[in-house]
C-alpha cells in the first residue's frame, strides 16, 4: 500500500508541474502571468454626460438677444456658496478648482474613530474538534511468537472564549474560557468522556512606557488636531473664493464703463473723420489730414474690440466661479455700485486681528500642537518596558466514571493564581532617542515656521494698506484727469463750431486722455474695493464680515452597536451657509454710478454759435448737456445707428457693447 500511495504521489506532482511550464496553457483558478501591457480605449471608460450648451459669443458674432439679468454682489456671492461643492477660485480672467470640496472635514472626521478603535473591546471565539488514531504493535496474547497491530483513538475537542478590554492608563483586563471534551478508546479510564474547563480573568497594566491617560490618547488627539486643520483649510479656500467672486463683480464693472469710455471715443473719431472729410472736399486741408483721422478712427475701433473681448472673459469668468455655464440667454448686469467712501484702517488692532483669526496661522498653531503631543508620545516610547500582571483561574473536570455514574470537581476546588513582573529594554534606544531629536527639530521648525508666518502676515498686510492708499489716491487723480479731458474736448467741440480746423494731436489726445481717465477711475476705484476685499482676507474674517457660517451635513451610517440601535448618524458634508445682505443693492448698471456723460453733441445738426462773452469779447463757452441713460445698450445701440448712417461710406461699422 505504502508503494502505490507514493506512485500516485509522483504522478500527481508530475502533472501539477506540467501545467506550469507548458507555455500555452493555464488554468482557470490560477491568475496568469502578466506578460503585456493592457491599456482600454478611451471609450470603453465611463462616460459623462455634457450638458447641451450653446457657443460663446466672440467679438466677431452679431450681437445675440440677451435678457438683462441685474444681480447685486449680495446675490453674486450667495450663488457662489450655494454651488460650492467644490470650490472654484478665480485667477484673473480663469477660474479653476482649489481642489477642496465640502466633504473634507467630513473625511479627515473619520480618523478619529479609527484611531478611539484600539480602546474598544475584543472579543475571540475558536473551537477545534480532533480525531487522533495512534498505530501501535502488541504480542499476539493467543500466540506469543507472533505480533498484532492495534492502537488507540481519541476524540477531543477545544473550546476558547476570550474577551478583553484596554483602557486608557495604560492596562488590559482579559476574561477567558475554555472547555476540553475527549473520549478514548478502546480501554478502561477513570473518566471516559472527561471534559476540563477553566475560567480565567486577568489584568496587565504598563508603569513606565506605555502608562498614562495623556500618552495613550496621543493618536486620537492628533486625529482632532488633523480634523481641525482640514477644517480651517477649508475655510480658507472658501475666504479666498469669496475673495474672487467680489473681485470679479467689481472687474465686471470697470470692464464695462471701459467698453462704455471706448464705444464714446470711437463714435467721436467716427464725427472727426466726417468733420475732416467734409473739410477736405471744400479744400480747407489736406489729404494727410483724412489718413490720420482715419488711422485714429481705426485704432480706437480697434480699443473697443479689446474691451469688447475684455469683457466678454470678464463676464464668463465671473460665471465660471459661480458655476454658470459660459454662455445663456442671460446678460449679466450688475447693479452694485462702487462707493467712494475711503476707509480708515487702524493699524495695531488690524494685527492682532490677524493674528487670531488667519486660517493658515492656525494651522500653523496646531502643527506645533501635534508636534508636541509626537513628543510626549516618544518620550514615553524611551522608557524601559515594565508591566505587572494579576492571574486568578479556576479549573474545573467532569465525566463519566467505569459505573455510568457522573463525577465532577466542586466550583472553587481548583485555583490558580500568578502575580507576575515583565520588564525588557533595548540595549541603547538607538531608534527611539534618534525619534525624540527628530520630533524636538521639528517643534523647533515649526515654531520657526510660526514666526515666519507672523513676519509674512505682517508684511502682506502692509502691502495691502499701502495698496489702498495708492488706489484711492489714483481714483482722485483721474477723476481730476478725466474732467480735465472733458474740458479740453469741451474746448474742441466750441472751435469746430467756430469754424475753427481743429487741429489732429490736439483732438487725438483730448480723446485719448479722456476715454483712459473713465477707464482709470472705474478700475481705480474697482481695484480699491477688490483690495479692501483682500484685506478682510488677509486678516482671516472676511466670512464673519460678509455673516457666513457653515452648516454642517450628517448621513446615516452603521456604527458600532448598529445592530442593536439601528443607524446612526455621521457627518457628511461641511456646507457654507448663505451670506447676509453687506451690500447695497441697486436699481439700474452699476456703471452708470461713475457719472457717464456723454462730451460731444447729441445730434448731428448744427447749434448756434455760442454767445460772446461781453467781457473778453471771445466765443463763451458753455457744458453741453449730461446724457445718463437708464438702459445702457440701448443707448449705445442707437448711437452705433446714427454712427454707422453718418460713416457708411468711411469702411465697416464699429460694434457695440453687447
Amino acid at each position: 500500500m505504502g508503494k502505490r500511495l507514493l506512485k500516485g504521489t509522483i504522478v500527481a506532482v508530475v502533472w501539477l508541474l506540467s501545467g506550469t511550464v507548458a507555455p500555452c496553457q493555464s488554468w482557470p483558478w490560477i491568475e496568469p502571468e502578466k506578460r503585456e501591457i493592457k491599456v482600454r480605449e478611451p471609450g470603453e471608460f465611463a462616460q459623462v454626460t455634457v450638458p447641451d450648451l450653446p457657443a460663446p459669443q466672440t467679438v466677431s458674432d452679431a450681437p445675440i438677444p440677451q435678457q438683462q439679468w441685474h444681480i447685486s454682489l449680495n446675490e453674486v456671492i450667495r450663488m457662489a456658496l450655494e454651488n460650492a461643492r467644490v470650490i472654484r477660485i478665480l485667477n484673473g480672467l480663469s477660474a479653476s478648482s482649489s481642489g477642496a470640496t465640502i466633504y473634507d472635514p467630513a473625511i479627515s472626521h473619520t480618523t478619529i474613530d479609527q484611531n478611539t478603535a484600539q480602546f474598544n473591546p475584543s472579543l475571540q471565539v475558536s473551537e477545534a474538534f480532533n480525531r487522533s488514531e495512534s498505530p501501535g504493535a502488541a504480542f499476539d496474547p493467543s500466540d506469543p511468537t507472533q505480533a498484532i497491530i492495534t492502537g488507540g483513538r481519541g476524540d477531543t475537542s477545544r473550546f476558547n472564549l476570550g474577551l478583553s478590554q484596554p483602557n486608557v492608563s495604560g492596562g488590559t483586563w482579559n476574561l477567558g474560557v475554555n472547555s476540553n471534551p475527549a473520549r478514548f478508546r478502546p480501554g478502561t479510564y477513570p473518566l471516559n468522556p472527561q471534559t476540563g474547563s477553566a475560567v480565567e480573568l486577568s489584568y496587565t497594566q504598563a508603569l513606565l512606557q506605555g502608562r498614562g491617560r495623556d500618552v495613550n490618547r496621543v493618536p486620537i488627539v492628533i486625529a482632532s488636531i488633523d480634523t481641525e486643520r482640514s477644517f480651517f483649510q477649508f475655510k480658507d479656500r472658501i475666504q479666498e473664493m469669496v475673495r474672487s467672486v467680489i473681485a470679479g463683480y467689481w472687474s465686471l464693472v470697470a470692464a464695462r464703463t471701459t467698453v462704455w469710455a471706448r464705444q464714446q471715443q470711437v463714435d467721436m473719431a467716427a464725427e472727426y473723420l466726417e468733420y475732416v472729410q467734409a473739410q477736405r472736399r471744400v479744400g480747407n486741408n489736406e489729404q494727410i489730414d483724412v489718413a490720420q483721422a482715419t488711422s485714429l478712427a481705426a485704432t480706437l475701433r480697434a480699443g473697443l474690440i479689446g474691451a469688447q473681448a475684455d469683457l466678454l472673459l470678464r463676464e464668463s469668468a465671473l460665471r465660471n466661479v459661480l458655476g454658470l455655464p459660459p454662455q445663456d440667454d442671460r446678460l449679466i448686469v450688475p447693479t452694485t455700485t462702487l462707493t467712494t467712501e475711503r476707509r480708515d484702517i487702524l493699524w495695531k488692532p488690524l494685527l492682532e486681528l490677524a493674528q487670531t483669526n488667519r486660517p493658515d496661522l492656525i494651522e500653523l498653531k496646531l502643527i506645533l500642537e501635534a508636534d508636541q503631543q509626537r513628543l510626549l508620545l516618544n518620550k514615553n516610547r524611551a522608557l524601559p518596558r515594565v508591566d505587572t500582571m494579576a492571574m486568578y483561574r479556576w479549573n474545573g473536570i467532569s465525566g463519566e466514571m467505569p459505573n455510568g455514574a457522573q463525577l465532577s470537581s466542586a466550583a472553587g476546588q481548583f485555583t490558580d493564581w500568578t502575580l507576575s513582573i515583565n520588564f525588557s529594554v533595548p540595549l541603547g534606544l538607538r531608534r527611539e532617542r534618534a525619534q525624540i531629536r527628530q520630533t524636538e527639530l521639528l517643534l523647533l521648525r515649526d515654531r520657526e515656521n510660526l514666526q515666519q508666518g507672523i513676519h509674512a502676515m505682517s508684511h502682506n498686510l502692509a502691502i495691502s494698506v499701502r495698496n489702498l492708499a495708492q488706489l484711492y489716491e489714483q481714483y482722485q487723480i483721474s477723476r481730476r484727469l478725466r474732467q480735465a479731458a472733458a474740458d479740453t474736448l469741451e474746448q474742441v467741440e466750441a472751435e469746430s463750431r467756430l469754424g475753427i480746423v481743429l487741429p489732429y494731436l490736439q483732438f487725438r489726445t483730448a480723446i485719448g486722455d479722456w476715454g483712459n481717465a473713465i477707464a482709470q477711475e472705474s478700475a481705480s476705484l474697482a481695484n480699491y474695493h477688490t483690495e479692501l476685499a483682500t484685506l478682510e482676507r488677509q486678516t482671516g474674517t472676511i466670512l464673519e464680515t460678509h455673516g457666513i457660517r457653515f452648516v454642517e451635513e450628517q448621513f446615516q451610517q452603521a456604527g458600532p452597536l448598529s445592530c442593536y440601535f439601528g443607524e446612526v448618524d455621521y457627518p457628511s458634508a461641511l456646507r457654507p451657509a448663505t451670506n447676509t445682505n453687506r451690500y447695497t443693492p441697486g436699481d439700474r448698471p452699476a456703471e452708470l454710478e461713475f457719472d457717464l456723460k456723454d462730451p460731444w453733441r447729441q445730434s448731428a445738426e448744427p447749434e448756434p454759435v455760442p454767445p460772446v462773452d461781453e467781457g473778453t469779447g471771445t466765443p463763451r463757452l458753455r457744458r453741453l448737456p449730461a446724457v445718463t441713460p437708464d438702459n445702457l445698450r440701448s443707448f449705445i445701440q442707437a448711437r452705433r445707428e446714427r454712427t454707422n448712417r453718418s460713416t457708411s461710406k468711411n469702411g465697416d461699422n464699429f460694434r457695440g457693447v453687447r
